[in-house]
C-alpha cells in the first residue's frame, strides 16, 4: 500500500513537471509570435513612410478588411491596396504611424490580437493635420507568416485644419 501511495506521489509530481514544462514552452512560443508581429508592425510603419504599397499589402491576408478612421470600409487585399495607395500618395508628406500597446496570441488557432495607438500627419493649405486614435488588428498566421486579417481605426482627436471640422459619414 505504501508503494502505491509513493507511485501516486511520483506520478503527480511528474505530471506537474510535465505540465509546467509545456506551459513554459507555450509561453515562449507566444513570446516568439509576439515578437514576429511587433517586427511586422515596424515593417508596416516603414512601408507607409516610404509609400511602398506593395510592402504594406504583403502584410495583409487576401481577405483583409479595413474600417478607416472616417468610416470607409473595404474588404479584399486588392481593393484596399488601391484605396491605401490613393490615400498615402494624396499628399507628399502624409504619414501614419501605428504604435503597438498590446499583443495577445492564441496559438491553437494561429490568431492574435493587437491593439495600440495611431497618428496620422499631413499638410493642408490651412495647417498641419494631426489625427490620432486607437486601433485594433486581428492577425492570422498563414503558412508560418503573420498576416493582418482586419484593422479598425478609431479617431479620438483631430487638430490643425478645417479638415477636422468635416464629420465622416
Amino acid at each position: 500500500m505504501h508503494n502505491i501511495k509513493l507511485i501516486r506521489v511520483y506520478f503527480l509530481l511528474f505530471s506537474v513537471i510535465l505540465f509546467e514544462t509545456g506551459m513554459l514552452f507555450a509561453q515562449n512560443k507566444n513570446k516568439d509570435d509576439e515578437l514576429l508581429i511587433r517586427k511586422a508592425r515596424i515593417l508596416s510603419n516603414e512601408a507607409i513612410a516610404k509609400k511602398d504599397t506593395i510592402a504594406i499589402a504583403d502584410l495583409w491576408t487576401d481577405d483583409y478588411h479595413l474600417i478607416s478612421s472616417r468610416n470607409f470600409e473595404e474588404s479584399g487585399k486588392e481593393k484596399n491596396l488601391h484605396f491605401f495607395a490613393k490615400d498615402i500618395t494624396s499628399k507628399d508628406n502624409k504619414n501614419y504611424i501605428r504604435t503597438t500597446l498590446s499583443i495577445e496570441v492564441f496559438p491553437l488557432w494561429n490568431m492574435a490580437a493587437e491593439s495600440g495607438e495611431w497618428i496620422g500627419r499631413w499638410q493642408e493649405a490651412d495647417g498641419e493635420i494631426i489625427l490620432k486614435g486607437t486601433y485594433y488588428a486581428k492577425w492570422h498566421k498563414v503558412n508560418d507568416q503573420w498576416k493582418i486579417r482586419a484593422e479598425i481605426f478609431v479617431p479620438l482627436s483631430c487638430s490643425g485644419s478645417k479638415f477636422c471640422d468635416v464629420k465622416p459619414f
